[in-house]
């Protein structure tokens, strides 16, 4: 069994996802402040915020899925496959980023 292809787009939109949710987590407590006269935008706030949660919640039970199969079935997944999610080549030699 390889890496399945639904492992991938699950783990690409859980990084990009928790990118977004770390980023807008920085915005939500001014964001609560200015909407506090109006408890009817505060709700939608964080429904906004609970159902992005949600969301990520359930990348991670999909990650956890695909990676329980890989591994159940004896493979190992290749360093390409984890520098290809991040965007980059894994053919460089790691004691090459050392500086002096």
């Amino acid at each position: 069994m390889t890496v399945p292809r639904w492992l991938t787009v699950v783990m690409r939109c859980d990084r990009a996802g928790s990118a977004w949710f770390v980023g807008a987590g920085f915005f939500f407590a001014p964001l609560l402040l200015i909407l506090g006269p109006w408890p009817a935008a505060v709700i939608v706030a964080w429904v906004l915020i609970s159902v992005a949660g949600l969301w990520l919640g359930v990348l991670g039970i999909g990650m956890a899925v695909g990676l329980a199969m890989v591994l159940r079935s004896g493979e190992e997944i290749p360093e390409t496959y984890w520098w290809a999610l991040i965007g980059e080549r894994g053919d460089r030699d790691p004691s090459s980023t050392i500086t002096r």
